[in-house]
């Protein structure tokens, strides 16, 4: 049955666009921001041989460096000054979430509301900058033992690219924030879905180059678009699947009349996580390649034996990406969804589950239902961002847009496609109010 919400969104058409001006500024400033982010991946760091850098990542670009130079727009390939992306940034919020279910201090600002959440931001902000400095420093050690790929190795070139490239992960950051603020959609994952989708054109041409020159087989290119028509078609049906419980309101007096007891329900996503997992397995994966880095390839056998194993396709990196994705999925399902406080505020207005008794066993049972429906997302999520990627390892197609790549568009598309609704809406009813109060000022 289609809801009161969807009937008003399937009204919305290019006539209310047009009128929305807030809207049309806000979509300005989201597209101004990113051509900022796409400019910033062409401006390379100071003291790099352009040729020299493109011959190591050609023999690179296989592994986990090629899926993050994709994550980047491309900037890693050319060392741009966004090399680092916003990844660190992912890090830090990543590490500020995990210590927010152990230290105290911080589990207490998160209660605080909007000011508690300032605080815990500035601390995510304050790690993002010690992050993009070690990694920095790690990239700038790796570049100076690949070759002649540094102009002038030493310590001035270390120091500078390190500042520049936290000065770049900085200002992405800051730009990701006014996304958020002032134009549609979050900042942060616009920015990632920009760097994927600026990287298509050239994979499509890639692909198809090879299939004209015979490496690749025409039906091998056809199956590669099947697969990523079926896992698009698959990820819009669960990013959109919810298990919904019945919640039921007791029949309610007010004055002298009698209201009859209400129906509604409380929608439980098979996907609370998002795209949050596999971003943030992602960039937990890029810390190993960081330290081996450190060591210029002259490090001990084990370390550059791991980080070969850590190479896209490699079992150790899809086992290790696989248990990553199911416990960020469950980690932060836990953190954006509360059974308790959920079933208080259920007790708080009347509401109760039918056969249910509300408190705490309302709360056992919504963590019953969310627990067996995360176990389900968990698995669709791994599927989806490893199962591609094997298939494209193992057929040796140079062909990056795989399941994390198509999970992350498809979801951010929907996310920023939703806002723009809610926007347009607003907009609307703004439009219904001010027509009543003329029509009313009208009668007087």
């Amino acid at each position: 049955m289609v809801s009161a919400a969807e009937q008003l969104v399937s009204n919305l058409n290019f006539a209310a666009f047009a009128k929305a001006d807030e809207l049309k500024k806000r979509i300005w400033f989201t597209l101004g921001a990113l051509l900022v982010y796409r400019l910033g991946t062409y401006i390379p760091i100071p003291g790099i041989n352009p040729q020299a850098l493109a011959d190591v990542f050609r023999q690179n670009q296989s592994g986990i460096l090629g899926m993050f130079n994709m994550f980047s727009g491309g900037a890693v390939g050319r060392m741009a000054i966004f090399a680092l992306n916003i990844m660190p940034y992912i890090s830090a919020s990543i590490i500020l979430q995990l210590l927010t279910t152990v230290w105290p201090h911080l589990e207490q600002l998160k209660k605080e509301g909007e000011q508690g959440r300032r605080q815990i931001n500035q601390y995510t902000r304050y790690g993002t900058v010690m992050l993009a400095a070690l990694q920095g420093y790690g990239i700038a050690v790796g570049l100076e033992g690949a070759g002649n790929v540094v102009l002038d190795p030493g310590w001035f070139f270390r120091i500078t690219t390190a500042i520049t490239l936290v000065g770049g992960t900085v200002f992405l950051m800051w730009l990701g924030e006014q996304i958020t603020a002032r134009g549609v959609g979050n900042g942060i994952s616009l920015i990632i879905f920009a760097g994927i989708v600026a990287q298509l054109p050239h994979a499509v041409v890639g692909t198809l180059e090879l299939g004209r020159q015979g490496a690749l087989s025409t039906t091998l290119i056809i199956l590669l678009l099947i697969m990523a028509i079926v896992v698009i078609a698959v990820i819009v049906f669960m990013e959109r699947a919810q298990r919904r419980l019945l919640v039921q309101y007791p029949k309610r007096q007010v004055g002298n009349r009698m209201f009859q007891g209400d129906a509604s329900h409380l929608p439980l996503k098979l996907n609370s996580a998002g795209v949050i997992p596999p971003i943030f397995a992602s960039s937990l994966l890029l810390l190993p390649i960081t330290v081996a880095n450190f060591s210029a390839g002259q490090g001990p056998d084990w370390l550059n034996t791991v980080t070969a194993m850590l190479g896209r396709g490699q079992p150790l990196h899809v086992i290790i990406y696989i248990a990553l994705i199911i416990f960020f999925a469950f980690f932060y399902t836990a953190v954006v969804f509360n059974p308790k406080d959920t079933a208080d505020n259920l007790k708080k207005y009347g509401g109760f589950l039918p056969g249910i008794r509300p408190g705490e066993r309302t709360a056992e049972y919504i963590d019953y239902v969310l627990t067996r429906i995360t176990v389900v997302g968990a698995i669709y999520l791994a599927a989806v961002c490893v199962l591609p990627e094997i298939l494209i390892s193992y057929a040796g197609v140079p062909f990056y847009f795989g399941g994390t790549s198509l999970l992350i568009v498809v979801s951010v598309t929907m996310d920023t496609v939703a806002q723009i609704q809610s926007h347009l809406l607003a907009h609307q009813y703004e439009g219904l109010i001010k027509r009543s109060r003329l029509r009313g000022a009208r009668r007087r």
